[in-house]
């Protein structure tokens, strides 16, 4: 079955934001955004900017003569993000493709990525195209997911609903969020696009949700996990949803739950 993991539209950018963002997000925009303020940028740009997790982070961060640009795929993403700082005269939002991005080259001190590597289909060109934009003192600042039993909310999630679609199981969180995780290969991909050093470090959080079926509903109708629910079985969303609560339940208990999570957070230098 087709897949399409890069579209965030419909009731999702609501719900990612909403629910998805606190759960597991949030601690990673701020580490992220307290690495870039140390380095006083003046300039930067996000790409694969999503809701603003990061965006907000860094605003609250950043003094006021820096200037940032947002960029993101998804208008519907984009526009949640541009909801909630509109008024911040330091951050412009684009729409804007990672893979070819439309500025001139040597425009930025930083660039940062805040769990969106994952989804470009070329990394290596993705890149690229940061390496092109940034000074020759810049920095490439990002973090992707660590492997899918790291992160158990969204590994229960997944078992669930492999019981549920045995034939052709939903694996979106394990395909994209979480199946870009070797660092060898990341580092291998940023020197083929001509960056020279890099260093990656693992952090680990625990997320903290309401409820199991909180955090269920967030997974499945907060992610593109959503389109391949619905393609598998038209109308089983929230039978999906259940599966997922009830497997989480099982696993975690009743009332708020916590679980593990663990990114890997790379900076590179041109």
């Amino acid at each position: 079955m087709g897949t399409n993991d890069s579209v965030f539209a419909g009731a999702i950018p609501d719900l990612y934001d909403r629910l998805l963002v606190p759960l597991i997000f949030q601690s990673y925009a701020e580490d992220l955004a307290d690495r870039i303020a140390a380095m006083r940028p003046k300039s930067l740009l996000e790409v694969a900017a999503g809701t603003g997790a990061l965006t907000r982070a860094l605003a609250a961060r950043l003094p006021r003569d820096t200037t940032i640009i947002a960029t993101d795929l998804n208008q519907p993403m984009l526009d949640r993000a541009i909801a909630q700082q509109s008024d911040d005269p330091r951050i412009t939002f684009q729409l804007a493709d990672a893979q070819a991005l439309p500025f001139e080259d040597d425009q930025f001190d930083v660039v940062a990525c805040q769990f969106g590597v994952m989804f470009f289909s070329d990394k290596v060109t993705s890149y690229r195209e940061v390496l092109r934009l940034l000074r020759q003192d810049g920095r490439y600042l990002f973090n992707v997911w660590d492997a899918l039993p790291a992160n158990v909310f969204a590994e229960t999630v997944t078992m669930a609903l492999t019981e549920m679609f045995p034939e052709d199981p939903p694996l979106f969180m394990a395909r994209t969020p979480h199946g870009h995780f070797d660092q060898t290969r990341i580092r291998d991909d940023l020197a083929a696009a001509g960056f020279r050093s890099v260093d990656t470090e693992t952090v680990s959080h625990t997320s903290h949700g309401g409820s199991a079926r909180e955090v269920a509903m967030t997974y499945c109708q907060g992610t593109p996990l959503r389109a391949e629910i619905e393609a598998r079985r038209p109308g089983g969303l929230i039978e999906a949803t259940e599966r997922a609560a009830e497997a989480l339940e099982r696993r975690f208990g009743s009332g708020p739950i916590e679980g593990a999570i663990r990114a890997i957070v790379v900076e590179a230098a041109p």
